[in-house]
């Protein structure tokens, strides 16, 4: 059987050719996926060259050949600025990451350290009135944006009882625990933290409101999160007992208004959008979703759920429309070595609508 740990120990050979370290010492091979016939991984690089590129993909397909029949995919990527911070810990001996020794104890609590204002994480709630408007696949389609925009970025998969987020972005490992933390996965450079990873064959979540306040807290107070730019956290639809907590817990934070633009949907929409207020929390805009269908062969659109509710949504709360999603899923392939459901490519009309919405969200943390 392949198993996470087998593929990091025979990947310790190898070693990246600028720093002349191991990449698994580094901590730069990401994303790692194994299935029934494939390994799929990505490796960040000081430079990604051709010449460099071909040479590890080689030597990584070679050692791995050893435990596999299948296919081998490899992903390689620049480091971002923060991965080449890390790295430069580790090689100047400031890492704790460099021995096998447990982590050192923090100085303040986690959770003082991101919810602190100090720390410039700048929170986002998406919300929706109802379920079904597709807020989690905003939520992760603006994440990874944001990241291709150079932003640190995390997710909390705040809809405890709904908890969708790993599947949709291709999340099949878990988090790791180290001493008493636990650092999140991480998926196309967002970090992820969910209630999916801590329940089994996708079994319901039976608990009561006291209960879920607990397991927010835990999100915040015993993850790892490091240094972030931007947390965003896909609430539950409706305006119940979590999305009240968040509101207290995160005083600062701002929100995102999912709906579509059928009038029932922007209408209750309109109520997570009046809580917001209420509880001081400002408003970045409305994003509809499923606005239209557009035939791919003649271009035409068809308004399924009609016209008008994101427009009505925004005009109401005072705020921006930053968006008309149309209807569709991602062409993508189970078999590229860093396939998501539900993401987006870079390069897709939709993608680029997501990358429009970072940058109304970046330029306005800018001018606020």
């Amino acid at each position: 059987m392949v198993t996470r740990e087998r593929v990091f120990e025979l990947l310790k050979k190898v070693k990246e050719p600028e720093l002349n370290h191991s990449l698994v010492s580094l901590n730069l091979v990401r994303d790692l996926m194994i299935k029934e016939q494939s390994i799929n991984l990505t490796v960040a690089l000081s430079k990604k060259e051709e010449e460099t590129v071909q040479k590890i993909e080689t030597e990584i397909k070679e050692l791995l050949s050893v435990l596999t029949d299948g296919q081998v995919h490899i992903r390689f990527r620049e480091m971002t600025d923060f991965e080449r911070k890390e790295v430069q810990g580790k090689l100047s001996g400031k890492s704790n990451e460099t021995s096998n020794q447990p982590p050192k104890p923090h100085t303040q609590p986690i959770s003082a350290a991101v919810l602190s204002e100090d720390a410039g994480v700048e929170f986002i709630a998406i919300a929706s009135g109802k379920g079904g408007v597709g807020k989690s696949t905003v939520t992760v389609n603006l994440a990874v944006a944001l990241a291709r925009k150079g932003k640190k970025v995390g997710i909390i998969d705040a809809d405890i009882y709904g908890f969708s987020i790993p599947d949709m972005m291709g999340i099949e490992n878990r988090p790791e625990v180290q001493g008493n933390t636990v650092i999140p996965v991480e998926r196309h450079g967002v970090k992820v933290i969910s209630m999916g990873f801590f329940v089994e064959d996708n079994a319901p979540v039976i608990w009561r409101g006291p209960m879920l306040g607990k397991m927010l807290k835990n999100f915040f107070t015993e993850v790892q999160w490091g240094d972030l730019d931007y947390m965003l956290l896909d609430l539950p639809p409706g305006t119940g007992d979590v999305a009240l907590d968040v509101h207290q817990m995160i005083p600062q934070s701002k929100e995102v208004i999912v709906t579509t633009p059928h009038a029932t949907a922007s209408f209750v929409a309109a109520r997570a959008g009046s809580m917001a207020i209420n509880t001081n929390h400002e408003i970045l805009g409305v994003v509809e979703n499923m606005s239209y269908y557009q035939c791919g062969k003649c271009g035409e659109k068809d308004y399924v759920y009609g016209k008008g509710g994101g427009a009505k949504l925004a005009e109401e709360l005072r705020t921006d429309l930053l968006a008309q999603i149309p209807l569709g899923a991602p062409d993508n392939h189970p078999q590229e070595p860093d396939f998501s459901p539900s993401i987006y490519k870079e390069d897709t009309d939709i993608g680029k609508t997501y990358l429009e919405v970072a940058d109304s969200i970046i330029n306005h943390s800018v001018n606020s």
